[in-house]
């Protein structure tokens, strides 16, 4: 008899609410809600939920509310937060593995940027996962051009000027035009263009619609040099407290945010665009002077990249190139 109450007593708790926990999940972004990242975010979250019956909750806490860009990573791998999302080129100096789209014009296009991020992502995980992190998906930025207060011809025209710099390859960039590198974390750029701290950055069409600047800059040249991405992650142990069947809703989620995102992304830069021109912006293609010159400064970034990088890193490069000369014979055939 005491072995059948035992017994009612377990299957009671197995039927019972708390056999059902919710988790909950906070994640950790640095963007404005209104940014196409965090929009993307919000669709994750719900995917979520809906995928674990709602027995997974995640609080998405956006525009640097819960940490700083440049302290999310750190507080998912220490466990401070479950889960965080980052701009990748920002934490280059950690490691060449997550600066490699940083490079200017090394993958103008999303098709390009697809290639390199295909050859990039088994070397992002493995190196994330050494460090007890999951990645979930990545995401770029549309196309980086350069803002200006002035009017910008070429590079002789950068000299001086109080340049953003958020990554280790914006920072030599200022210093290879010869301007004032200023380091500005996206939640700030706002604030420091009012104040004159900055006159001048090179980002997406996105961050400038973000951050208002059609209020205080006036040029805004397309130079399509890169599509940096966001990776979104979670710590390893609060991934692996999930049951199987979770784990699965939440990387099917994830599949699909990355999809969605990409697709989000390249929508959103014509937008933007359209954005920027409405707001009184000048918006035009560079100079012939001006794209050479920062070209050239590509070719610098890319062999400063090369120098830092280890084997992994350096054949995501190696890799890359191969896929473009393969595909590109494939289609003159």
């Amino acid at each position: 008899m005491r072995f059948l109450k035992t017994g009612l007593v377990l299957a009671a708790f197995a039927l019972s609410p708390a056999a059902f926990a919710l988790k909950k999940w906070d994640l950790a972004s640095a963007f404005v809600t209104s940014n196409l990242h965090v929009a993307n975010l919000a669709e994750f979250a719900a995917d979520v939920e809906r995928g674990t019956q709602g027995q997974l909750r995640i609080t998405l806490h956006a525009n640097s509310s819960l940490f700083k860009g440049s302290e999310i990573k750190r507080a998912v791998q220490g466990g401070q937060v479950q889960a965080g999302e980052i701009l990748m080129t920002a934490y280059e100096n950690e490691s060449a593995v997550l600066g490699v789209d940083g490079v200017p014009f090394l993958a103008t296009s999303y098709a390009d940027a697809r290639k390199l991020y295909q050859v990039q992502k088994p070397v992002l995980q493995a190196y994330l996962e050494k460090q007890g992190i999951v990645l979930l998906y990545c995401v770029p930025w549309p196309a980086s051009g350069i803002y200006s207060k002035r009017a910008v011809d070429s590079i002789a025209d950068m000299r001086g000027i109080k340049w953003r710099a958020y990554s280790p390859a914006t920072t030599r960039m200022g210093e290879l035009m010869q301007a004032q590198p200023v380091t500005v974390q996206p939640a700030e750029l706002s604030q420091a263009l009012i104040t004159g701290v900055v006159e001048a950055f090179m980002t997406s069409t996105q961050t400038g619609v973000d951050s208002r600047a059609y209020e205080q800059v006036k040029y805004f040249y397309d130079l399509q040099a890169g599509l940096p991405k966001n990776a979104v992650f979670v710590n390893a142990k609060a991934f692996r407290s999930l049951s199987v069947e979770q784990q699965q809703a939440v990387m099917k989620a994830a599949e699909a945010a990355e999809d969605r995102g990409w697709q989000l992304s390249n929508e959103w830069n014509e937008a933007s665009k359209r954005t920027l021109r409405e707001k009184g912006m000048t918006v035009s293609e560079p100079s012939p002077t001006l794209r050479a010159d920062v070209q050239r400064m590509g070719q610098q970034l890319l062999q400063d990249w090369q120098k830092k990088a280890g084997p992994d890193a350096a054949g995501i490069v190696t890799q890359y190139q191969q896929l473009r000369a393969s595909d590109s014979q494939a289609v003159r055939k």
